[in-house]
């Protein structure tokens, strides 16, 4: 009986620290829903079977595709069984996602290469990013690339380091100034 006493003790004494966390720390929290809506920044596939994607990766099953065809295309024929992308489909989706809204309009299409990720402007010039961390530093650092007025024509922004992208060739025009 004797040792029982301590373990009685030490239950009690638990019971009352995790009394004091819920007081202190829930009771009298109000929980409410929160949705944030994702928006279409890609599609995958053609036609009736096209589905469209969100920054995250998120497919949009359910999501009505805008008429004009104007989402750059992911390089899939068809969406994944899941409901995310994953691997070099999400880092796609998610340096996507982080254009700006100036240029994305101009975004054609996006693959995965030998430098990772690489983004098709409309005009041909295509922006090698590496992998998507911090996609929306380099989006800044290829946005001020082409709106440079000394730049008038160039194949490829290599934004890697998007403190110091670097330019290469000279066969594409620049996108018109929006």
């Amino acid at each position: 009986m004797k040792r029982l006493l301590p373990v009685a003790g030490l239950v009690v004494a638990i019971l009352v620290v995790l009394l004091a966390a819920y007081e202190l720390t829930f009771k009298d929290r109000e929980v409410s829903p929160h949705l944030t809506p994702s928006s279409p920044i890609a599609v995958i596939g053609t036609g009736s079977e096209a589905v469209a994607v969100a920054a995250d990766g998120s497919l949009l099953r359910w999501f009505p595709l805008p008429e004009d065809n104007s989402l750059p295309r992911l390089p899939l024929e068809e969406a994944p069984k899941g409901d995310r992308l994953a691997g070099p489909m999400l880092e796609q989706a998610r340096v996507l996602g982080a254009a700006p809204a100036e240029l994305r309009r101009h975004v054609e299409s996006s693959h995965y290469g030998e430098s990772g990720v690489d983004v098709v402007l409309d005009g041909g010039i295509e922006l090698r990013f590496g992998d998507d961390s911090q996609a929306a530093r380099k989006w800044k650092a290829a946005a001020a690339v082409l709106a440079n007025p000394e730049v008038e024509a160039l194949d490829y922004v290599d934004l890697h380091a998007p403190g110091r992208p670097a330019v290469y060739g000279s066969g594409h025009s620049l996108p018109p100034a929006p």
